[in-house]
């Protein structure tokens, strides 16, 4: 049987429902640096799909969509995202996880395709903190098993 406990969350009460094993107690590993290491990876995959754009600009209609400007943001933003996979760590890591995306469907001016995969990784983005919000709901609630291991569970 659940537990149950009675919290003021921003000036109203709410009811907060615990697992079988009550609250637990702070997770000793950290559960969200594997999520940091899935947003990491992401944005490396993200970075190789936006650099292919550039076989993409430099071919079709014989390079004509090729210009500098578009060539320098495509690369740009692809050092970008690669640099933003080893920041996941700091605070503001997803605003600019976020910049990066806005920035990734706003390059639709150097092709279509590019627009598309910005979407496309849109998408996984949205599910990624989708899992990182069950997750630290799950957390709150005490419903991770690392909180009721380890020598603090005694």
């Amino acid at each position: 049987m659940a537990q149950r406990a009675r919290r003021d969350d921003r000036g109203g009460e709410s009811e907060i429902e615990y697992g079988p094993l009550g609250p637990g107690h702070a997770p000793e590993n950290d559960p969200l640096k594997g999520l940091r290491g899935v947003m990491a990876g992401t944005l490396i995959m993200e970075a190789i799909v936006v650099l292919l754009v550039l076989t993409v600009i430099t071919r079709i209609d014989g390079g004509a969509a090729g210009t500098p400007g578009k060539i320098g943001y495509v690369v740009a933003l692809g050092v970008a995202m690669v640099v933003a996979a080893f920041l996941q760590k700091r605070p503001w890591a997803d605003k600019l996880n976020m910049a990066l995306q806005v920035l990734t469907i706003a390059g639709v001016f150097v092709h279509v395709s590019m627009a598309v995969m910005g979407i496309l990784f849109a998408a996984v983005w949205w599910y990624i903190y989708h899992l990182r919000k069950v997750l630290l709901e799950r957390m709150r609630r005490g419903l991770l098993p690392a909180q009721h291991i380890g020598p603090s569970a005694r």
